[in-house]
């Protein structure tokens, strides 16, 4: 009994081999029919240019380091700004992709250099104020002496006149000589009084200069303060984070640094209008043109696709990497709004740089060429069939003339090729390119 159920089980499964067989004999032969043959399609043939590109916003709001301070050294008489433009580090970052708010911490850059030089200002500047004390004092000690000796000299006037009326009954020589005496202490009088508004003037102009001095330090200390204020980065705006870019592709992080003619650390784009920026080859370009419609496939979403236009395409060329021709930057706006899509994300765009209407085409792998040029086509119905092209895109190609649409072709050469016949124009045709 066991070993009659073994030979039923083998039995089994060698009819369930076979079913499985026959099937998978089923699919690949339809699966190769379905590849062997294509149909002449009739429709809006379509004459694109491909190329790769990057998503970016359209608009966005730059997250810049600190400015320097408006200087107002330009004005007469004020100390020039000891404030110098450096590059400066990015210590801190919040993560590319983060969600804040306006006012919400962004970046922290290093303050080292400028905290140096922050205390040697507020050094030179308390040096400044004691110096102007000094000279306040110095100033009130030499106008107090002398002031004093313009009182003794008033005095010494006063002393000499009453000398001189004493002398009324006296000798000429003693009244000459009393009179003599009055004209030189009235002259030392006037002299020292002369003194004295000049060494007031002067005093006074010193302090003067002195004090303007001192505020022209006070206003560059005050510049170092509000300028390393700003090395702690805030968000301008609401949004979401993402790095700035240098010129070579590679993003400002921490440890990079940013120069005084461009201090953007990061942006802020605008995720309700999107750009796809992609670069085509010098042989394409002068086919793309502002306003063309673009399909646009983004590599994160398979199968999803969007509409848009090209909106810019550069007048100058550049030397990519990896590239032997030069490439032209181009920018196709997507239409639209999706939530999903975001800075960076890499597509697939193809421009429509001509589109034709109730067009017959191809697969372009199902044309063949002769030796003598005549173009034609493998028919189902065992003919070999000459056609007349027209213009071609990377999949397909217009058929002018000797097709009807939903004729079923071979996609490749045909077993015994000898067998079919030819029909069809026998005057050799040229191929239009794309």
């Amino acid at each position: 009994m066991k070993k009659k159920g073994n030979v039923i089980f083998i039995g089994i499964v060698i009819c369930i081999a076979i079913i499985a067989l026959i099937a998978f004999n089923k699919l690949a032969s339809k699966k190769n029919f379905s590849d062997a043959y294509a149909k002449a399609e009739k429709g809006t043939f379509e004459i694109t240019v491909t190329a790769a590109g990057e998503l970016i916003p359209a608009k966005s709001i730059d997250i810049k380091g600190p400015a320097l301070p408006n200087s107002n050294n330009r004005r007469r008489g004020r100390r020039r700004s000891r404030i110098r433009a450096s590059n400066l580090e990015i210590e801190d970052l919040v993560p590319e992709g983060t969600i804040v708010s306006k006012g919400d911490y962004i970046a922290q850059l290093d303050r080292t250099n400028y905290d140096n030089t922050l205390k040697d200002e507020t050094e030179r500047l308390e040096e400044m104020r004691r110096e102007l004390h000094m000279k306040v004092l110095d100033t009130a000690m030499v106008l107090t002496n002398l002031r004093d000796g313009l009182k003794n000299q008033a005095f010494t006037v006063e002393e000499a006149e009453i000398a001189l009326k004493m002398s009324a009954y006296e000798p000429p020589a003693t009244i000459r000589k009393a009179e003599i005496e009055l004209d030189k202490a009235k002259r030392k009088l006037n002299q020292q009084n002369k003194l004295y508004k000049l060494r007031a003037t002067q005093q006074l102009k010193e302090l003067n200069n002195l004090k303007t001095e001192i505020e022209g330090q006070e206003r560059t200390v005050n510049d170092l303060e509000t300028y390393l204020a700003g090395f702690t980065v805030t968000a301008p705006a609401s949004g979401m984070i993402i790095y700035k870019r240098n010129w070579n592709g590679t993003k400002r992080k921490v440890g990079s640094s940013i120069n005084p003619f461009d201090m953007v650390i990061a942006t802020l784009p605008d995720l309700s209008s999107m750009v796809s920026k992609t670069y085509i080859s010098e042989i394409y370009i002068s086919k793309v043109k502002p306003g063309q419609k673009v399909n646009i496939k983004v590599d994160a979403f398979s199968g999803k696709s969007f509409t848009g236009t090209v909106i810019s395409v550069a007048r100058i060329g550049e030397q990519l990497p990896n590239s032997d021709t030069k490439m032209f930057e181009v920018h196709c706006r997507i239409d639209g709004y999706d939530p999903k899509l975001r800075p960076s994300m890499t597509t697939n765009n193809e421009i429509i740089i001509k589109s034709i209407d109730d067009a017959v085409f191809i697969p372009l792998e199902c044309v063949h060429t002769a030796p003598d040029g005549i173009t034609f086509v493998y028919t189902k119905n065992k003919t070999k069939q000459v056609v007349l092209l027209g213009e071609s895109n990377e999949k397909s190609i217009i058929i002018k003339k000797g097709l009807e649409p939903g004729t079923t072709i071979y996609r490749y050469t045909p077993e015994n090729p000898q067998d079919f016949e030819l029909q069809g124009l026998i005057t050799p045709v040229s191929t239009a390119g794309t």
